[in-house]
């Protein structure tokens, strides 16, 4: 066992007496050691209930023979760090999470891993750090919130909370209005209740191989998230017998199964930056055509929250993400024979398995459209591309022809939204707010919603080299590359220019003819750093474009 060169022989009598000093017996230390990863605190919703989680897998390890050894990841809360300076850490902990977990597991010679996540970043980066250790792994998540329900009755959620202040700020809704959102669009723990990007990435682990059936639907608040986690407890133990790496789990095949499977289900755009950042650890290059060429064939069959009104727990009532995979193998669109956690294939795992409500997961035969719920645009805006969630578009958005207002802020922008100074027809540019350039990445969640909330929703457009939250709904078009503190074509878009939005033809035009770019060009001044100290900085340095997953370098 790995963990052997820290507990065999009498050379390592001084780490067993460290070991003894933390409390564990000498029959403890003869078994396989599992670290317990587990992103617990007291400060994200979705993450909260991570300890009781965390004491249901450690049950499970010890059942099953080995000994389970706690430590910690961090995780930020998005919602909480959105509209002001704190969005720039959060997809920059993606990395912090990967680093330091990589750093636990190797000095401590764990013999296996069990991965507790739940929100948006810790995901993906616990995703990485397993790909880069390459010792056996699985992940049990937090599980999604509950839908909430407003006082009338209505079914609610984050999203519609933010589209609230937009109304408010419209004024079609007054302070009473707000404060029922605010009471009771989040109404237990758990990661936000819609396919955001939390959820989106909690329901690819099961796509990829790398959780239970489950893992991304079953409510946090539910006895069966705790049964879970002792399932997956138990099954890091197999794992570990039969030396399943998540590199023998996450080949080229799963992962054309999980965006696959991202186009069915109508993923956040955010999981065009995570894939891609998981599938380099596991030595795997993905690029954003592939993505299209997925999505040309690949039908969306449901339309959860923001592109619709039902909610996780709906999804895992029909059946769950392993349904959606059921319906997308009748036309052979997975590669059925990779493996898994459970130590088999996926077509095993899909035995029996039943679509249990056709209205919310779409049959492969009458889907919501017949292509996936993402789409990546190109043009002379964006060379190296652009990403929208299809899915969450109205029809009449679908193509779209306007007037740029150019703001290099996000800060900018919504002062302009609120002040009610853009318009129907207009094309939002905001810009600066890439991964060097914000630096960051900041979601763009206040000003969507916003627009959305004050009824613009189906008239404006907005485009960014920044991203979005998966809440976000309505033609916005983010990770523009390249960005415009690379000096991407973004940053060239002046007042009033037009741009053209074809989404069913994967376009975006900006209408400048070259000469005059070209002249704006040689004009242009990159604008000082935001940002000149600390872990900001260095991320700044270090990172790649938002096409390549933006990994670091």
């Amino acid at each position: 066992m790995r963990s052997d060169n820290v507990t065999k022989g009498v050379e390592r009598a001084p780490n067993r007496s460290l070991f003894y000093a933390l409390g564990y017996t000498k029959e403890e230390l003869e078994r396989p050691l599992i670290g317990v990863v587990c992103s617990y605190n007291e400060i994200v919703p979705g993450h909260m209930n991570l300890d009781k989680i965390a004491e249901a897998v450690k049950a499970g390890v010890r059942a099953a023979g080995g000994t389970p050894v706690e430590f910690p990841a961090i995780a930020v809360c998005d919602g909480i760090a959105m509209g002001h300076i704190g969005m720039k850490y959060s997809l920059v902990t993606r990395d912090l999470i990967a680093d330091s977990t990589e750093a636990m597991a190797i000095a401590h010679q764990f013999d296996g891993l069990v991965m507790i996540p739940n929100c948006d970043k810790n995901v993906p980066g616990l995703l990485m750090a397993a790909a880069r250790v390459n010792i056996p792994t699985i992940f049990c998540s937090g599980g999604p919130m509950l839908a909430g329900k407003l006082n009338d009755g209505r079914r609610s959620c984050l999203s519609h909370m933010f589209e609230a202040v937009g109304a408010y700020k419209a004024g079609k809704l007054d302070e009473t209005g707000v404060e029922d959102y605010e009471n009771n669009a989040c109404p237990t723990c758990g990661s936000c209740s819609g396919m955001y990007t939390a959820n989106s990435m909690n329901c690819l682990t099961e796509a990829i191989g790398m959780g239970l059936r489950g893992n991304g639907t079953i409510p946090a608040v539910w006895s069966a998230r705790l049964r879970l986690a002792k399932h997956a407890g138990m099954q890091i133990m197999e794992l570990v017998k039969n030396n399943i790496r998540p590199r023998d789990i996450m080949t080229p095949a799963a992962f054309h199964n999980a965006e696959t499977v991202d186009m069915a289900l109508g993923c956040s755009t955010n999981t065009m930056l995570h894939l891609p950042a998981i599938a380099h650890e596991c030595g795997i290059e993905l690029d954003l055509d592939m993505s299209n060429e997925i999505s040309s064939h690949t039908p969306n069959l449901c339309h959860l929250a923001p592109a619709g009104n039902t909610y996780m727990e709906d999804l895992e009532g029909a059946g769950g993400v392993y349904a959606v995979m059921k319906e997308l193998t009748k036309k052979n669109l997975l590669d059925t024979s990779v493996m898994t956690c459970t130590g088999k294939t996926l077509g095993e795992n899909l035995e029996g398995v039943v679509n249990r409500d056709p209205e919310l997961i779409r049959p492969i035969e009458n889907p919501y459209s017949p292509d996936g719920g993402i789409a990546v645009l190109k043009g002379n805006l964006a060379p190296e591309g652009c990403v929208v969630k299809r899915s969450a578009v109205a029809p009449e958005m679908m193509t779209h022809t306007g007037p740029a207002r150019v703001f290099d802020s996000e800060e900018e922008a919504i002062a302009a939204i609120y002040e009610g100074k853009i318009v129907s027809g207009d094309v939002v540019v905001i810009r600066y707010e890439g991964p060097k350039g914000g630096p960051g990445m900041r979601e763009m969640l206040n000003p969507t919603s916003a627009i959305c909330g004050m009824g613009l929703g189906e008239s404006v457009a907005l485009i960014t080299d920044g991203r979005f939250s998966g809440a976000t709904r309505g033609a916005s078009i983010g990770h523009v590359c390249p960005e415009a503190a690379q000096g991407g074509p973004i940053a060239f878009v002046e007042e009033g220019d037009i741009i053209s939005i074809d989404i069913p033809s994967c376009s975006i035009t900006l209408d400048v003819d070259e000469a005059t770019l070209a002249e704006r060009k040689s004009k242009w001044v990159c604008p000082e750093p935001k940002v000149k100290t600390g872990y900001l900085a260095r991320y700044a340095k270090l990172v790649t474009s938002a096409a390549r997953g933006a990994v670091l370098e």
